[in-house]
């Protein structure tokens, strides 16, 4: 059975999507990108602190569902920026400190509202 995750812990969706979806032990977390969930804008400063940020959404949402970052298969780092990897990488590595997930990372031409990262996220029990 699908169920639709939402906390008012991370941001709204800003379009026509969950927060999450879970079905069949599996959490499905929408791409997340910096956004305050108070205020909805976009974190500020840098490549670091947007990183947080979405970990700390990502965070949000599995344990709204139940989760935690130790359940998570599978992440997709989108980045506005390849040059930020190692930036990215450093932030995201302190959430995953052993048995990361895999992941794929790619570099785009541009994100929602101009973030620096986006990241999609895959949990299972």
């Amino acid at each position: 059975m699908k169920t639709v995750i939402f906390t008012e812990k991370a941001p709204k969706a800003i379009g026509p999507y969950s927060q999450a979806i879970e079905i069949n032990g599996m959490l499905f977390v929408s791409g997340q990108i910096p956004l305050d969930p108070a205020t909805s804008k976009i974190v500020e400063g840098g490549i670091k602190e947007q990183t947080e940020q979405v970990m700390k959404n990502i965070g949000a949402i599995l344990a709204e569902a139940g989760y935690t970052f130790a359940d998570v298969v599978k992440s997709t780092c989108l980045l506005s920026d390849m040059d930020n990897f190692a930036a990215m990488n450093e932030i995201y590595g302190n959430y995953y400190p052993e048995n990361s997930p895999a992941r794929a990372a790619y570099g785009v031409v541009k994100l929602p509202l101009g973030a620096l990262i986006e990241i999609e996220t895959i949990a299972g029990r």
